[in-house]
């Protein structure tokens, strides 16, 4: 594919008309110098940014928990990972999914019992009013499906009351209803060892003084969540009795079923470490895969489970008193959107720099058949992951900002520039076999939305499927523009078709891998106006919704807790990396002159710090709504760049053709 010219990707108006002063214009500059200096300065010697990745409290939990299990729990690091679950405990009492969320029953009894393996003494202030909270929330039975079986491995929970993770599961076909393919990939990766887990049920013990006889209220009756609908009340029938017959075979299997099943469940999860940082390179599938391998006690797994606990601390994060636990690394994510800021800012495409970070980013493409291959079994071989190593699992929105960040560098070297051309080809095409038959695309797998799955009684992580979002597909949506193909194409139509169809009564749209609608909505509009075709009326909705969400300090913030309630939409504390989505969402409407995207730009310009980044102290990244929240440091550096760096082109960009193109010539 022949790399031509790239036009400026932003357009409207500036913040600053004829007769401004030239200060004002300064101070938009200077930020943007200083931003784009200070990322440059964090770039790692390789060429890649990473940035931390933190989550919540569940890590430290789970992290003692293995140390434990393992007969590490005396070691000095784990007694700081002890001290950091104190500091995040909340003003209520409790853990939470994030930062202010309120106390979450699985959260605080993990903490709880982390804390009391560790010795902190049951009658202790910060023990009691985690008990309190725990037993208000209805104590161990109101756990999920992972937390009791974790519970169940340490004796605390009995194995007979834990939700059926029978590992049958893996030998059923791909095409059969239910089987481990039609599950999300993520899911996939936890679910297989700790099907393991339940078939074999080890017990690992601890001191009397460390159990958690005291979080069992007074009775106990089984209830089962209320569903909404006809449908799901009926498919939360038909799976409570598919479990009821799997435990009933469960008391006397088939011995040689049972056998292949584990051995299966075994082989499946040691073919997965292959190429990846630990299996799913996140910590759940890690930590399961240890617990399984370890529990197993065959001496041959000895190697592969040090390997594990190996990776597991590559996560962890060590100071003087503290240690906490990342949930993975994020440098692909990273590194694309670093690049992509960077040039947004005029940093020279033929730069250095830019042409190291191009050179890291075309090392970590994919070379060999994953998990998606499953549902695309001739499909073409591409796309790139999220993580340093991890080639069962790209994903389509990694993959769309590495190649709509790729079409835009300038190498000069003719091979590097042919290694571009050829990956860029193979991301697209990776892309195209990618696409759902609504149109959209889900992140990990093709068409993983059958939305049943979800009333396993295992399945209470919110994460079963990966169906399609406006979010992923309208990143792709803007990659496969930028590769060169029209707006007019049927597979683009069907993309801008399934983005409209997800637009809300208010013009916002919803955000699943960040949060939330200011997240989904900034997107959307990105890739519609990215078409150059006519979407006036959802565009103007779309601004209409996030001007209406403006914060009396000019940014825009909004917390995880609108996942849950709806009535939170794109409100909360002002972030810089969420008033730099909105001010991205507001240019692309065409509303760059507007007061509201002159008050966001005040903001950022404010509040930036003396390195030339920004810091956000609320979360804005999601792992599993309403479950798992993220806070990707580089968030708050690279978007504002991004932001400002749009609102100073966007006049200059008005007049041009919204017409995406391949990498410029050098």
């Amino acid at each position: 594919m022949t790399l031509v010219d790239s036009p400026a990707r932003h357009s409207s108006a500036p913040l600053l008309r004829s007769g401004d002063q030239p200060s004002s214009v300064s101070a938009v500059d200077v930020a943007i110098d200083r931003a784009r200096r200070h990322l440059l300065e964090i770039q790692a010697p390789d060429g890649h940014w990473c940035g931390e990745l933190e989550g919540d409290s569940i890590l430290e939990s789970e992290y003692i928990l293995t140390m434990c299990f393992l007969g590490r729990l005396d070691e000095r690091k784990v007694a700081k990972a002890g001290e950091q679950l104190r500091r995040d405990r909340q003003k209520n009492g409790g853990w939470g999914p994030f930062p202010s969320s309120g106390a979450d029953v699985n959260a605080t009894v993990k903490a709880y019992f982390a804390l009391k393996l560790l010795g902190d003494c049951p009658d202790s202030a910060h023990m009691q009013e985690a008990r309190e909270v725990i037993l208000e929330l209805g104590g161990l039975p109101a756990c999920n499906s992972f937390t009791k079986i974790y519970l169940a491995i340490f004796g605390q929970y009995p194995w007979s009351r834990c939700p059926a993770v029978p590992p049958e599961l893996v030998l059923f076909p791909d095409r059969a209803p239910v089987s481990l393919y039609r599950m999300s990939s993520w899911s996939r990766a936890i679910v297989v060892p700790l099907s393991i887990l339940w078939a074999i049920r080890p017990e690992c013990e601890i001191p009397e003084d460390s159990r958690l006889g005291e979080l069992q209220p007074e009775s106990f009756s089984r209830s089962w969540p209320r569903q909404e609908t006809l449908a799901g009340s009926m498919w939360s029938r038909f799976f409570r009795v598919a479990e009821w017959s799997v435990r009933l075979y469960s008391k006397a299997p088939l011995p040689g079923l049972r056998r292949r099943a584990i051995e299966s469940a075994r082989q499946w999860t040691l073919d997965h470490l292959a190429h990846s940082d630990g299996l799913g390179a996140i910590f759940p599938p890690i930590v399961n895969s240890i617990f399984a391998l370890k529990s197993l006690g065959r001496p041959e797994d000895a190697r592969v489970v040090d390997e594990q606990v190996g990776e597991l601390e590559r996560l962890e994060i060590e100071d003087d008193e503290t240690l906490r636990v990342q949930p993975c690394f994020s440098p692909v994510w990273d590194t694309a959107l670093a690049l992509d800021a960077l040039l947004d800012s005029g940093q020279d495409r033929a730069s250095s720099e830019l042409l190291q970070a191009t050179e890291w980013l075309l090392d970590r493409e994919v070379s060999r058949p994953g998990d998606w291959a499953r549902r695309c079994p001739h499909g073409s071989i591409g796309g790139w992951f999220f993580e340093y190593a991890n080639e069962f699992y790209p994903d389509s929105d990694d993959t769309a900002q590495v190649v709509a960040s790729l079409t835009r560098v300038a190498p000069t070297d003719p091979g590097t520039r042919k290694r571009v051309e050829a990956a860029l080809d193979r991301g697209t095409a990776w892309l195209l076999q990618m696409q759902n038959r609504d149109g959209g695309w889900g992140a990990f797998d093709k068409d993983c939305d059958r939305e049943f799955l979800t009333y396993i009684p295992f399945a209470d992580h919110n994460a079963m499927i990966d169906p399609a979002t406006v979010d992923v597909t309208s990143r792709v949506v803007e990659a496969l523009l930028a590769s060169g193909m029209s707006a007019d194409s049927p597979v683009v139509r069907r993309a801008i078709d399934f983005i409209r169809s997800r637009q809300e009564a208010d013009g916002a749209w919803y955000g699943r891998w960040g949060c939330n609608y200011i997240y989904g909505t900034w997107l959307a509009m990105s890739a519609l106006r990215r078409t150059g075709l006519d979407f006036a009326d959802e565009l103007g909705a779309g601004a209409r919704w996030l001007t209406g969400r403006q914060n009396d300090d000019g940014g825009w913030g909004e917390l995880p807790e609108s996942y849950a309630d709806s009535s939170t939409r794109g409100r909360g504390p002002s972030t810089a990396c969420q008033t730099a989505w909105a001010l991205l969402g507001l240019i692309a409407a065409g509303e760059g002159e507007s007061e509201g995207v002159r008050r966001g730009v005040e903001f950022l310009l404010a509040r930036q710090e003396s390195p030339g980044d920004w810091t956000d102290t609320y979360w804005t990244g999601t792992g599993f709504p309403k479950v798992f929240y993220l806070n990707y440091h580089l968030y708050a550096t690279y978007f504002p760049l991004a932001a400002l760096a749009a609102h100073r082109d966007d006049r200059a960009c008005r007049d041009r053709p919204a017409l995406p193109s391949r990498v410029a010539e050098p």
